[in-house]
């Protein structure tokens, strides 16, 4: 089984009023404090300029939509993360805004080799987010982002 991940994080109400811009977003409670606001086509649509967004490395970063991400965190840090595994293969990046500036990464991890989760390019920007790890778990899981699998299913949890 595989796990999907396209997604803004940000603090709760950071997140719900940034995404007031965003038509069809769904904001979905993380635990924490946090909130994930999932990439979803129709997100992607209203916050690309259609450009190649694929400068800083991502997968399905809109284009320009990092402009977008720094005007946003001057209301509270805020991240971009991506993340594709299937069998324990897989790869992770994130970035973190904070103040209007890219303040951490773009992180990027291929998972071929074992890794250890808390350095993970999310946990760590998770941790920028002011995320903390728990007894016997990163801040990935610590914030519960394993609970779904897809953007889908975060976004039907929504519902």
């Amino acid at each position: 089984m595989g796990y999907e991940l396209q997604a803004v994080i940000a603090g709760d109400e950071v997140l719900r009023v940034a995404s007031r811009e965003v038509p069809g977003s769904q904001v979905v409670p993380l635990g924490q404090g946090l909130a994930l606001m999932p990439m979803t086509d129709e997100a992607f649509a209203a916050v690309t300029d259609g450009s190649d967004g694929r400068r800083l490395g991502f997968w399905r970063l809109p284009g320009e939509f990092d402009t977008l991400l720094a005007q946003w965190s001057a209301a509270g840090p805020i991240a971009y993360v991506e993340a594709e595994y299937f069998g324990g293969v897989g790869e992770q990046r994130a970035a973190v805004w904070a103040d209007g500036a890219l303040v951490l990464g773009p992180l990027d991890e291929p998972t071929k080799k074992r890794f250890s989760w808390a350095v993970s390019p999310i946990s760590q920007a998770l941790r920028r987010l002011g995320a903390r790890r728990s007894l016997g778990k990163d801040e990935f899981e610590a914030v519960g982002l394993g609970r779904h699998r897809s953007n889908e299913h975060w976004i039907s949890s929504a519902r």
